[in-house]
């Protein structure tokens, strides 16, 4: 690969790190390279530094821009929900599974490679993702208090939702027989239909 274009400047420290999402994505942290790196992104090795600090920064950098990206566009999404509790609830589990959908690289990483973090990287994702999660919660406790939502556990149900819907992004492909509309209907059915209160 040729060299980039820019490459002391903010455009390569991009193209650094897109070529670290795909390499992690395809062959896993520990086995990703710096040298792997240079070369995918048509730079010296030793150029890396003037861009990244280490691998593990660029590892997490690449998952808190996840998780913030992710914090932002949902809190973005909800302040737009008017309605019910189940209406706001709705609106979040549509947009969870849209972001997922179109993130699957980073979904994955942040998912897989957090037990490659060091304790300090650890616990800061750990407090972005129990901060979403919080809201999923909020919304669940909401709609019970509501009596529209039918929620022993909010904190248990979160996480058995956001299980289901983010699962949905390991086997999507763009070109299968469902479009990202309709799996996004039918995940947001199916959890809505598994808290919504029935009617007597």
């Amino acid at each position: 690969m040729g060299r980039t274009a820019g490459s002391n400047g903010p455009r390569t420290a991009a193209a650094i790190r897109r070529a670290g999402l795909r390499l992690i994505y395809r062959h896993g942290y520990e086995a990703m390279t710096l040298r792997a790196l240079a070369a995918e992104v048509g730079i010296q090795a030793a150029s890396l530094y003037n861009h990244i600090r280490s691998k593990q920064d660029l590892l997490f950098d690449i998952v808190r821009d996840h998780m913030e990206t992710l914090l932002a566009r949902t809190d973005a999404a909800l302040a737009t929900a008017t309605g019910t509790p189940t209406d706001r609830l709705r609106a979040f589990v549509a947009h969870h599974v849209t972001y997922h959908l179109e993130k699957k690289q980073e979904v994955f990483i942040a998912n897989f490679e957090l037990r490659s973090l060091d304790p300090p990287h650890y616990a800061a994702i750990v407090a972005l993702r129990r901060s979403y999660e919080d809201r999923l919660v909020a919304l669940l406790e909401r709609g019970s208090e509501a009596g529209e939502l039918d929620v022993r556990d909010a904190r248990v149900a979160g996480y058995a939702i956001l299980g289901m819907l983010t699962s949905a992004c390991t086997w999507y492909r763009p070109d299968g027989r469902m479009t990202k509309a309709e799996i996004v209907a039918l995940h947001t059915d199916m959890a809505l239909r598994g808290c919504v209160r029935r009617q007597p």
